[in-house]
């Protein structure tokens, strides 16, 4: 790949040759560094998810955001005190501004914990989710591939602790048996050209990855040295992006790279499917010890003060979603607000 290719298009990766002998191997797991440090964004291929699962999870979203606004909003997120179910367009802000879609925020399938004066506040987080009565298979296929996209999102962690040139399960302390999983199938509606084109605002995603499935419609890009690098929907593809906890875990070797999505014109809409996969919510990350060589190249920790991060994964995750979602916020976790919490200009897309 050229200088001048990579600048304007993201990389693909075939997961497949992580399996591979010899120097097969050392090659993938050299641009997997490569992808991850100037980036934070690579397609992913060979991931062994069956495409029938694939089309069942998008058109599924499709049908659940082609119901009645009223079967919608019986499973509204201001509900539940554990952030799950749907969220309306314009109920979200990044850094002041109003994004556009609407979502279904769908977690790990847990009960809630039981909860006294003394409890951590990020137990609040664990609960059951908010399923659609008016579209009951849902809930089997994103459970279903909930599980895959985590079997998955754990061997591309396996190949970036290689590429760190750690031991393949130097994270599972941190995510078994437990780890933070999250699904948002998300649709971004169409805006007349005079309006805002916002779909989602720039901002970095917490967790180790992010696992995205788009559908037919573009919208995601990426921040480049030279502007905005697009990165359209590629049939078979995944988009895999590297979050927060991997940075801090590598002082900044890998990135956790800004990305926006900008809305479709009118008429048209944007369908995607974001699986997060998370370090457990009672877990610390660790700073790892690279080899000198890695170690010499690594950047630091990016030092946002509208977004400090903590090495505490219950607290960070819990920050994150105070701040995305100040109607829950406000309703269920009032004792836990600061004067900065549930402001919009400090709001994240997740």
């Amino acid at each position: 790949m050229t200088r001048d290719t990579a600048r304007t298009s993201l990389p693909t990766l075939d997961l497949r040759r992580f399996d591979a002998e010899g120097n097969e191997r050392g090659r993938f797991l050299q641009e997997l560094r490569d992808a991850a440090r100037t980036y934070g964004f690579f397609y992913l291929v060979g991931h062994g998810i069956e495409d029938r699962l694939i089309q069942s999870v998008l058109a599924l979203s499709r049908r659940f955001f082609s119901l009645p606004d009223a079967e919608k909003l019986k499973i509204e997120m201001v509900n539940s005190p554990h952030f799950r179910g749907y969220t309306r367009a314009g109920f979200e802000y990044t850094r002041g501004k109003q994004d556009w879609r609407e979502q279904v925020d769908i977690g790990a399938e847990r009960p809630a914990l039981a909860l006294d004066a003394g409890s951590p506040a990020w137990k609040r987080l664990q609960g059951p989710n908010q399923w659609p009565s008016a579209l009951p298979d849902l809930k089997p296929v994103l459970l279903d591939y909930q599980e895959k996209a985590t079997t998955l999102a754990v061997r591309v962690l396996q190949a970036f602790s290689a590429a760190l040139e750690q031991p393949e399960d130097v994270f599972e302390p941190i995510y078994a048996p437990a780890p933070n999983q999250l699904i948002k199938i998300i649709r971004y509606p169409g805006r007349a050209a005079r309006e805002s084109d916002q779909g989602v605002g720039a901002h970095k995603d917490s967790g180790f990855m992010a696992v995205l499935l788009q559908d037919q419609v573009a919208g995601l890009q990426v921040e480049g040295e030279d502007g905005w690098i697009g990165a359209p929907p590629v049939p078979g593809s995944f988009i895999i992006n590297v979050g927060e906890i991997l940075e801090l875990a590598s002082g900044g070797y890998l990135r956790a790279n800004v990305h926006r999505v900008i809305s479709p014109p009118a008429g048209a809409d944007r369908l995607s499917v974001a699986f997060f996969l998370g370090a457990r919510l009672d877990s610390e990350v660790p700073l790892l010890a690279l080899p000198p060589r890695l170690a010499a190249d690594a950047r630091g920790v990016t030092q946002d003060p509208l977004n400090p991060l903590f090495r505490e994964a219950g607290k960070n995750y819990l920050k994150g979603r105070l701040r995305s979602h100040p109607d829950v916020a406000r309703r269920h976790h009032a004792d836990l607000l600061e004067p900065s919490d549930g402001k919009p200009e400090l709001a994240s897309a997740y």
